[in-house]
């Protein structure tokens, strides 16, 4: 079975995981649903962190002092939202890690319903 084509419009990021991603792995409709956020995410991170670059982590603050800049704070958002994308996926990290998949889990911690 071929792998799926990367969704239009990606950027670099957002391709170079989607192939990394499914060339390794056989994804499920829901997989491959929640592989595009992940890459339209990693691309949005991309975007964010040039402007953090260009700009600086620092913008001027109406009383004279400064705080961060609004990029460097969205970026944190997606980059927790990135990292919590691939570990939906159940994605390796790491060499020390098999390829092959984990089993699947129900959900745990705090979410999970009253027992």
């Amino acid at each position: 079975m071929s792998a799926p084509a990367a969704p239009r419009g990606l950027g670099t990021a957002g391709r170079r995981l989607w192939k990394a991603v499914v060339e390794e792995f056989d994804l499920t409709e829901q997989e491959l649903a929640l592989l595009r956020q992940a890459a339209r995410t990693a691309d949005l991170c991309d975007r964010l962190q040039a402007v953090v670059d260009e700009e600086g982590p620092m913008v001027a603050a109406k009383d004279d002092g400064t705080r961060a800049h609004p990029a460097l704070v969205e970026l944190r958002q997606q980059r927790i939202t990135l990292a919590r994308l691939l570990v939906a996926l159940r994605v390796p990290i790491g060499e020390d890690e098999e390829p092959a998949r984990t089993q699947r889990r129900g959900i745990r911690g705090v979410y999970r319903g009253a027992a």
